[in-house]
């Protein structure tokens, strides 16, 4: 039987999933924007925090709502109205969103023969200036034996509808990085200033294996298919998504064994360029599931 273990550390609550021969564990962090702090499938990790890594500097595989990346000066307007966000990055800009630091709550949970999950939420009750709607979010992670889901759900509880983009930003390992490739299929990719703000869209042939060896990857891609894989000297792995049209992020830290490979629906200052940006209208919802799936060399 899987198993769903409630945890309290230091003040924190942590939410385990494993399968019977605990050959698969996934760890939630609920205080932390109900991110998933560690995964790991037969001994090896795919996901786990790292020294002098701090999550409030890497964001590590925070969910990034009502907007993914940047937005340039947190300025943007919306139905004539203009809007200001809190600069988190450096003052420069406004940077992953406003839920990445907020506790979540569990909403229920499930244990079965084949699998667990738990849906968690954040359920946004007051205004702020920069996003003044409420909204509810939630979050259900199911494990199975060799993959995960991550599924998301936005209803905007407010009596005004609202602009937003939804991300993920997870950080993959690698025991040697520089042998690792990726695979996606894109022929455009987003061109930034010195800000990492998109100045405008490019022509850009990605070949078949993306080759990471010593590049500094800050990059943006708009896919032409749903799926990534990413291959290490040890392991394998797919990213999948339900949606059509899809973004992706890379980005490698420099001197850790780590890649964020970052699935969004929108891109860079989307809120003022557009690009995969959408809306929700009063009382409808949005959702969105990202599979990870897990492959032994």
């Amino acid at each position: 039987m899987y198993k769903v273990e409630e945890i309290s550390e230091n003040k924190s609550s942590f939410l385990e999933l494993k399968n019977p021969h605990n050959t698969a564990n996934a760890r939630i962090s609920l205080n932390e924007g109900g991110r998933l702090q560690e995964l790991k499938f037969k001994d090896f990790f795919l996901i786990k925090d790292q020294q002098n890594f701090d999550y409030k500097d890497s964001y590590a595989s925070s969910i990034l709502f009502p907007f993914a990346s940047r937005i340039q000066e947190g300025k943007y307007s919306f139905e004539d109205k203009d809007y200001q966000f809190y600069l988190n990055e450096t003052g420069k800009n406004a940077l992953h969103g406003l839920v990445y630091n907020q506790k979540f709550e569990l909403i229920s949970k499930e244990e079965n023969v084949n699998f667990c999950a738990v849906t968690i939420a954040y359920k946004e009750t007051k205004v702020i200036e920069g996003f003044p709607y409420t909204y509810n979010i939630f979050v259900t992670y199911t494990l199975f034996e060799n993959d995960i889901n991550l599924s998301i759900k936005i209803k905007n509880t407010d009596a005004k509808t609202f602009p937003f983009t939804l991300g993920w930003h997870p950080y993959f390992l690698s025991d040697d990085i520089t042998k690792s490739s990726l695979s996606f299929k894109s022929d455009k990719k987003i061109e930034f200033n010195e800000n990492l703000i998109t100045k405008k869209v490019i022509d850009h042939i990605t070949e078949d294996e993306f080759k990471i060896e010593d590049k500094q990857l800050d990059d943006c891609f708009i896919l032409n298919s749903d799926v990534v894989q990413f291959k290490t000297p040890t392991y394998q792995l797919e990213i999948s998504t339900d949606k059509i049209e899809n973004y992706l992020q890379l980005y490698t830290p420099k001197g850790l064994p780590l890649i964020a490979i970052e699935p969004m629906t929108g891109i860079s200052n989307s809120f003022n360029n557009k690009i995969g940006l959408q809306v929700l209208k009063p009382n409808e919802t949005y959702s969105i599931t990202w599979n990870v799936k897990f492959n032994n060399n």
